[in-house]
């Protein structure tokens, strides 16, 4: 039998660059719910951009005061009534926004794209999330995390992994192709090791920070085998490096994980004739010459965001199968009561991930 409490600590984000903690009920589960005892919470990027520094969202990115973190992994503790799959103990990563389960992205498990706003709740956003000790989540939601993955792993997957995922499958990166990765932030390097699980066997990787590089110099993607084989110092030198790298030619595929101006530019410019390249990086905008740098390349372009239920559920196959860990790419793992540490090393920006981690 388990034990559940009747009060949890959540974390709120006022949206001053500081956390305040809260005491909540835990929840009880409703109708094709599930509740979660949390395992691993990570911070994305785009919490820190719209709500941790100040709350700029509206509609999908409207912050409503709720419990932070849409990256949670955890294991199912207990069912409400009508659940249908997922059983007691059934360890899980969380598609991180519900929708009305009706409009066409939800039956195509685009849920993230759900039209009909007053259904569309994000964990985190507009409805309780993973910084606390329990989660209340949809059952459909859950995503089976297979045995020999983390739940590290599980948050990582959650969103940022998932995003990387969606975007280099639909440009259809393969191992034939040499990747750019502009941003070497936790979506960047989620790029890289995913590529790599593609059979891509060279990449070049940019970004500004010099913890960033720093950091991505130090990761494998296998014992031996650097995650990023060149890193670049983003600046006026960048896309002459590429060039020398690539022969002249530039990169078959390219992806924008900054959400830069320059960064977004750069991509394109290093991106091979006929080539494609991704924007996935949120927030700003982006200003080029749009026939040479486009059009007389034949480049494609392709904007996507975040995933889908069924390809979160085929990476996680996919990771297990191969026994690849997102959680090589970590920064540093904080606990509960060190949300606000958690939260201003991810502010800084100069390593890996941020994960709150639960016993």
């Amino acid at each position: 039998m388990i034990k559940i409490p009747k009060t949890m600590t959540g974390v709120v984000l006022p949206g001053n660059s500081t956390v305040e903690f809260r005491e909540y009920p835990v929840p009880e589960p409703g109708h094709g719910q599930v509740l979660l005892k949390m395992k691993a919470s990570s911070i994305c990027g785009s919490d820190i951009r719209a709500i941790y520094r100040e709350h700029l969202g509206k509609g999908p990115e409207g912050y409503r005061g709720v419990i932070a973190g849409h990256e949670p992994s955890g294991q199912i503790v207990k069912l409400g009534p009508g659940c249908k799959a997922r059983k007691v103990g059934d360890r899980v990563t969380i598609y991180h926004i519900s929708g009305c389960g009706c409009c066409e992205d939800c039956m195509h498990g685009y849920q993230i794209s759900c039209h009909n706003d007053e259904h569309r709740k994000a964990y985190g956003w507009q409805r309780d999330g993973g910084h606390a000790e329990y989660m209340l989540a949809e059952e459909t939601d859950c995503i089976p995390l297979p045995d020999n993955l983390t739940f590290i792993d599980g948050a990582f997957m959650a969103c940022g992994f998932g995003t990387a995922w969606e975007c280099i499958t639909r440009m259809k990166t393969c191992g034939s192709d040499r990747l750019l990765i502009t941003g070497l932030g936790p979506v960047g390097l989620a790029a890289a090791q995913l590529a790599k699980v593609l059979g891509v066997q060279e990449i070049i990787g940019v970004d500004l920070a010099p913890g960033r590089l720093e950091f991505t110099r130090s990761l494998e993607f296998k014992k031996g085998t650097p995650l990023v084989d060149h890193v670049v110092q983003s600046g006026p030198d960048a896309l002459t490096a590429i060039k020398k790298l690539t022969k002249g030619k530039g990169c078959e595929v390219s992806i924008d994980c900054s959400g830069a101006a320059p960064a977004r530019l750069l991509a394109l410019q290093g991106t091979r004739q006929w080539g494609r390249c991704g924007f996935v990086g949120e927030g700003g905008k982006v200003e080029f010459d749009v026939s040479p740098y486009l059009i007389h390349e034949q480049i494609t372009l392709f904007g996507s965001w975040v995933t889908s239920r069924k390809h979160l559920a085929d990476l996680a196959e996919i990771l297990g199968r191969h026994n690849i860990h997102p959680e090589s790419t970590i920064g540093s793992k904080f606990t509960l009561a060190e949300a606000a540490k958690a939260y201003d090393a991810a502010d800084k920006g100069q390593e890996g991930k941020s994960v709150i981690v639960f016993e």
